[in-house]
């Protein structure tokens, strides 16, 4: 037990340290002059800004890990074993237990990083021009994704623990089962169900826009079913767009503020890279990689999580189903960060391939235009150190895209 004990608290600290040296690593990587390499994206008005809100983001998510770290280990020490003594006074129903543990823990610790995201939201956002929420809005996003949560969560869960005591020795195959299922579904319906609760989506209109996105994807044959546009300015300047279901019918969904601030050309050319994922599989790949890392972890779990010595570990009187996940994640937490480094490497891969693809197929020096004016309007860090991408990039950084990209423009376009 003190063993274990040891060996969870050493993972947390390591953990944290690692994310300290990472950010400062990073943070030394930046450049208060605009550097050599960056003229021409930036100018020095633009680029003195952009440090600002680096510096800015850094302060607060230092202030909010450091927060985190010392309520974990808390929590480690004593604060875990004392919600589940609580709802074991309330129950003595082991589902109902499972359902009430985590419920508590995840509204504490939405409450407890509630304070970190309005400042983030409301001073620094607002600061840098890139809020658009009001409160009310804040507040009834706050309260569905509870209502959201303990639904599909809390659904989750249940099947989760009533698998593991109705079928102690195979729960891991059904609830892997569940899993995927569920991950289809919302693959599969996510715009058309989830989107609607926290934005408003409309047709795109018609137009050139509208005919250039289902010009060039009728060029691919691509499957395109709708062309929707979110009213993301109803939170953020920030643009974004992404597609969304699987199999012959795709939806195209588009941020207002994308539309308002990049050519059709270019448009067509962040639509051609999110065809390229598709063309090459990446979703399909990701998705089945997803699903055997889902099922090695669920394996794992199955041969250790009856151990006492789990939950004993966290303070606990008694064995518990819940406190020996909140052990085993936490004791999990080092493989699970090689498969995301791997999933990372994996991504970054996937992203110069898509990129490729844009360019050979729409107009390569267009992508570069859209990607630069992307960057410079969300005021991104371009120099970001290599150990700091290694860990946390799923995106190649963008000066090595454009030194990729570039490797197309002037080529015959198709």
């Amino acid at each position: 037990m003190d063993i274990l004990l040891y060996i969870i608290l050493a993972i947390v600290t390591a953990e944290f340290v690692l994310e300290r040296v990472l950010d400062y690593l990073n943070q030394k990587n930046r450049s208060n002059a605009l550097p050599e390499n960056l003229k021409g994206i930036y100018d020095e008005e633009k680029y003195k800004k952009s440090q600002d809100y680096a510096a800015a983001k850094d302060k607060i998510g230092f202030i909010s890990s450091v927060f985190s770290f010392i309520v974990t280990i808390a929590m480690i020490l004593g604060g875990f074993a004392y919600i589940d003594n609580f709802v074991r006074g309330v129950t003595d129903n082991s589902i109902y237990q499972s359902l009430l543990f985590f419920g508590i823990i995840g509204i504490g610790s939405d409450l407890i990083s509630t304070p970190f995201s309005l400042y983030n939201t409301f001073v620094i956002e607002e600061k840098f021009g890139f809020n658009k929420m009001k409160i009310g809005t804040f507040i009834g996003d706050k309260i569905k994704g509870w209502v959201l949560g303990a639904i599909i969560g809390g659904g989750l869960l249940y099947l989760f623990v009533l698998f593991y005591e109705t079928f102690p020795e195979y729960f891991w195959l059904y609830a892997w089962g569940i899993f995927m299922a569920f991950t289809l579904l919302i693959t599969m319906f996510y715009t058309n169900t989830i989107v609607p609760l926290f934005n408003k989506l409309t047709p795109l209109e018609d137009g050139e826009l509208r005919s250039a996105i289902e010009s060039y994807a009728a060029s691919v044959n691509f499957p395109l079913k709708n062309i929707m546009v979110i009213d993301g300015s109803k939170r953020s300047t920030k643009a974004n767009a992404y597609f969304s279901g699987l199999g012959g019918s795709k939806n195209i969904v588009l941020y207002d503020t994308l539309i308002e601030k990049h050519t059709n050309e270019e448009l067509v050319a962040v639509l051609a890279h999110e065809v390229g994922h598709y063309k090459k599989k990446h979703t399909l790949q990701g998705l089945f990689i997803s699903a055997f890392t889902m099922l090695l972890t669920l394996y794992v779990l199955s041969l250790v999580i009856s151990n006492p010595a789990l939950s004993a570990a966290l303070g606990a009187s008694q064995p518990s189903l819940h406190l020996g996940l909140i052990a085993f994640t936490i004791l999990y937490s080092p493989l699970s960060t090689i498969t995301g480094l791997l999933m990372n490497i994996f991504s970054r891969k996937n992203e110069f391939e898509a990129d490729a693809y844009a360019a050979t197929t729409s107009s390569g020096k267009a992508l570069m235009d859209a990607l630069k004016n992307l960057s410079v309007d969300t005021l991104s860090n371009l120099t970001p150190h290599n150990a700091y991408v290694f860990f946390y990039y799923s995106h190649p950084p963008l000066l090595k895209r454009l030194g990729a990209l570039g490797n197309y423009v002037g080529e015959k376009q198709v």
